[in-house]
C-alpha cells in the first residue's frame, strides 16, 4: 500500500502478511479523499478510523495534514504495526487496540468524520448497530459524516441516516449524516 498525497506522498509502507486485514485500493482511497477535500479541510477536522486493520486510512489522513486521528483495531497485531508506523512516520495519530464497537460505546469524545471499515462479511445487523451508535451517542460533530466502506453484495440504503454511496470495483463507500 502506498500513500497517495500530502507530506509523505508515495511512501509505500509494507504491512506484515499475516495481518486479517484489507486494505483499501488506491483507486477507492483516491476517489474517497477526493471527495472528501470537496467537503472538509483536512487539516481542520477529527478522525476516528473503525477496524483500522493497517492503517491505510489513517496514514492517508495524517499525511494530508489532519492533526487529530485516532485508530481502532481489535487484533494486536495490526495495533502494533500501526503504533510502529506511527512512530516510523511522526504521524499524529492514538492507536487503541479494541473492538470498534466497544469502543464506541465507551469513547466520550466526538469527531467530524467518522471511517469504519468491517470486515466484508459482517451481518447486516452490525452495520446497523454502528449507524445506531455513533448517532445515538452524538459521536459526529455537527456537519459531520460516517462512512462504511463494504463490499458491493451489500446494500446499506436502507438504515436510518443514510445519504448516499459511492461504487469502486468490488468496494461501496455509503455515507451517513444526521440531516437535522
Amino acid at each position: 500500500m502506498r500513500i497517495i498525497s500530502g507530506t509523505h506522498k508515495g511512501k509505500r509502507i509494507h504491512a506484515p502478511k499475516k495481518l486479517p486485514a484489507r486494505p483499501t485500493t488506491d483507486i477507492a482511497k483516491e476517489a474517497l479523499f477526493n471527495i472528501l477535500n470537496n467537503n472538509y479541510y483536512l487539516s481542520e477536522i477529527k478522525v476516528l478510523d473503525l477496524f483500522s486493520g493497517t492503517g491505510n486510512i489513517s496514514f492517508e489522513f495524517a499525511s494530508r495534514g489532519t492533526p487529530e486521528v485516532i485508530a481502532v483495531d481489535r487484533d494486536p497485531k495490526s495495533a502494533a504495526f500501526i503504533s510502529k508506523t506511527v512512530a516510523e512516520l511522526g504521524f499524529p495519530i492514538v492507536v487503541f487496540k479494541s473492538d470498534s464497537l466497544k469502543f464506541l460505546h465507551k469513547t466520550t469524545e466526538s469527531f467530524d468524520l467518522i471511517f469504519a471499515d468491517p470486515p466484508y462479511q459482517m451481518e447486516l445487523g452490525e452495520f446497523m448497530m454502528i449507524t445506531k451508535i455513533v448517532f445515538e451517542r452524538k459521536l459526529l460533530n455537527e456537519g459531520g459524516m460516517l462512512i462504511i466502506e463494504h463490499s458491493k453484495h451489500t446494500d446499506l440504503s436502507q438504515l436510518e441516516y443514510y445519504k448516499e454511496s459511492r461504487r469502486y470495483g468490488g468496494s461501496v463507500f455509503s455515507f451517513f449524516e444526521d440531516a437535522n
